[in-house]
């Protein structure tokens, strides 16, 4: 996984993706966070990408399924912001 504008020439790739980062850094003691955001997208249909890191979560979804995504998660409780794409 890279930035698409890194992605040689000759190599296939799916673009199109958006990231939702969990607010961070996670103590390692947590258990249930990455299921508290990839239930209520599995439940609104929406296929997701997990990638874990030291300190967070991040979860991508198909930028047209971002709508879908973030309606999903404020109706879940979660907080949503909003950044710009790069």
């Amino acid at each position: 996984m890279c930035d698409a504008s890194v992605v040689p020439p000759d190599v296939t790739v799916e673009s199109g993706w958006r990231a939702i980062k969990v607010e961070g850094p996670l103590d390692f003691g947590l258990t249930g966070v990455l299921l508290a955001v990839a239930q209520p997208l599995a439940d609104a249909g929406v296929s997701i990408f997990a990638l874990s890191t030291y300190g967070t979560d991040y979860v991508l979804v198909k930028e047209s399924a971002l709508p879908k995504a973030v309606v999903a998660l404020s109706s879940a409780g979660h907080r949503i912001e909003s950044s710009a794409p790069r």
